[in-house]
């Protein structure tokens, strides 16, 4: 199995495949929250689905006989750790709210903003700049966020929860942006799968934290004892952190930032399909020129 593995890893264009892999499974998994999140609170949906998946890498790293504790010294454990509580626990918590609040087809377009995130932090904190076009395509996701928050025809989503659940939206993107380049120098040198599970590991603990002394653990716990919830939760946590988390970060460790960023952002215009098809989201020609000059944004944000 080991063996197998290493052969994929060797495909050309490889992290290129796992990005575009990525945000396909995502698509889907996101459709499933959104049904998840009508009867599961966002921070027990969280805790749900990491203590899934990272039951799952468990398995996985035992059947290819990878270590799940390697010695690596304490600074990539604790880089990895942190980089899940950024990235997957608030960045999840405040992403699922914001679905919850927007619906399946808004919040892929305040998604968009993922890759321009993407690139301002690795301008600061790895070294690469941001052109004029990238700049235009920030220009562009933002016009695509104003042109949905100032129309009268989402006046059917309350003012409020439009304009909480767009902030919201937008800091899950930080987040998720910071908790991901924040590790890009270590993935190239560390086991991909040890990774994943770190990430999930600080992310189910710090949720536990949480709940530990959070006054309404039980009444938020409920839902996830109730087996007619699994049957959307535990596909979506196994699509969306665990196959596609594990794409994800393969497409960031086998290529470019910016082009992983790009690929996985395909995954808004899925989502907002998705959400038509599944959902019965309205489809308006506002809201095809907003996700359109979103996803153009977000790709001129990471290719240019």
């Amino acid at each position: 199995m080991a063996s197998a593995l290493d052969s994929l890893l060797r495909v050309p264009h490889i992290g290129e495949i796992f990005s575009l892999g990525a945000g396909v499974v995502w698509s889907f998994a996101v459709i499933l929250f959104r049904v998840s999140g009508r009867t599961v609170h966002p921070l027990a949906l969280n805790l749900f689905k990491n203590v899934f998946a990272a039951t799952l890498v468990i398995l996985t790293a035992l059947v290819l006989g990878l270590p799940l504790l390697p010695a690596l010294g304490a600074r990539p454990y604790a880089m990895m750790i942190l980089s899940g509580i950024l990235g997957i626990t608030i960045s999840d918590t405040l992403f699922l709210a914001s679905l919850n609040l927007l619906g399946a087809s808004l919040s892929a377009i305040v998604d968009c903003f993922y890759s321009p995130f993407i690139i301002g932090l690795s301008l600061l904190f790895l070294g690469e700049r941001m052109s004029a076009l990238q700049l235009f395509g920030v220009a562009l996701i933002i016009s695509a966020v104003l042109t949905i928050t100032q129309k009268k025809h989402e006046r059917a989503i309350p003012r409020r929860d439009l304009m909480l659940g767009t902030g919201l939206g937008i800091a899950s993107m930080l987040t998720m942006a910071a908790g991901i380049v924040m590790i890009k120098p270590l993935l190239s040198s560390v086991p991909l799968v040890w990774a994943m599970f770190m990430r999930l590991v600080g992310a189910a603990a710090s949720l536990g934290i949480v709940f530990a002394f959070h006054p309404k653990r039980a009444e938020l716990l409920r839902p996830l004892t109730r087996g007619a919830n699994w049957r959307t939760m535990a596909p979506a946590a196994f699509l969306g952190t665990y196959i596609s988390l594990m794409a994800w970060m393969a497409g960031m460790k086998y290529t470019f930032a910016s082009v992983a960023a790009a690929l996985s952002q395909l995954s808004s215009i899925f989502i907002f399909i998705l959400a038509a098809v599944f959902l019965k989201e309205k489809v308006t020609p506002w809201r095809i020129l907003a996700i359109g000059l979103a996803f153009l944004g977000a790709y001129l944000a990471a290719v240019g």
